[in-house]
């Protein structure tokens, strides 16, 4: 099957859109990788393009393309023992890799043409857009794709998230994730309203993770028993 550039377009904008991929990224998938990766990068880039003390690595995106990679290893980890269909590191990996343009709202200078406190608002509507098309493109991407029953879905989608945010605050890390994800660097004061947002999504993390892993473990006994 000859591959052309426009299908590998239409596939990877058709992906943000939900909507399913021709055969070809089955076949294709290195390219679909090397797009995909291509974005990640990108991404990286436009997240500390204006932040003179970024490292080398920063500003080259190295730190997004690893941070997917153990993204992808993990998420797959996770969902492998509810037994998905087409469930492989690969296709995992490849998914992560096509949801990076959007994130790409990071690389928009906002603080260059509006005031520090009206910048602020704006990167942390961006960083909520993205975070929220991602969670989506998840939940799609299991249910659709890997064919995920709806509560298997659920546990699934929000399950890797609540324990990323669980292990961040444990470490006192998500004020500064935040900073990081939002482009809020070194920026004192104004922003106690969002901070107070991420404590409130750090408590609500801790207080269902049990709940969480109850269900997890539930569907993992229900589906193995099954099979």
């Amino acid at each position: 099957m000859k591959l052309s550039i426009r299908t590998v377009l239409a596939d990877a904008f058709g992906v943000l859109l939900f909507r399913q991929p021709s055969p070809a990224i089955a076949t294709h998938w290195p390219v679909y990788l090397v797009l995909g990766l291509f974005f990640t990068g990108l991404a990286g880039v436009g997240r500390y393009w204006d932040n003179p003390r970024a490292e080398p690595w920063q500003q080259f995106g190295l730190g997004s393309l690893g941070y997917v990679v153990c993204l992808a290893l993990f998420l797959w980890l996770i969902v492998l023992p509810l037994k998905p269909e087409r469930w492989s590191y690969r296709n995992v990996l490849v998914f992560l890799t096509l949801t990076a343009p959007p994130a790409l709202l990071y690389a928009i200078p906002v603080e260059q043409f509006m005031s520090l406190s009206a910048a602020r608002s704006v990167n942390a509507w961006f960083l909520g857009v993205v975070a929220l098309w991602r969670v989506a493109l998840l939940i799609w991407f299991l249910r659709v794709i890997a064919n995920l029953g709806d509560a298997a879905t659920l546990v699934a989608t929000f399950l890797p998230l609540v324990l990323i945010v669980v292990a961040l605050t444990t470490l006192n890390l998500e004020h500064v994730v935040f900073e990081f994800m939002s482009g809020m660097r070194n920026q004192s004061s104004g922003n106690d309203t969002a901070f107070a947002v991420v404590w409130a999504l750090s408590l609500l993390a801790v207080v269902t993770s049990p709940f969480l892993i109850v269900a997890y473990v539930w569907l993992v006994f229900k589906t193995w028993r099954a099979s």
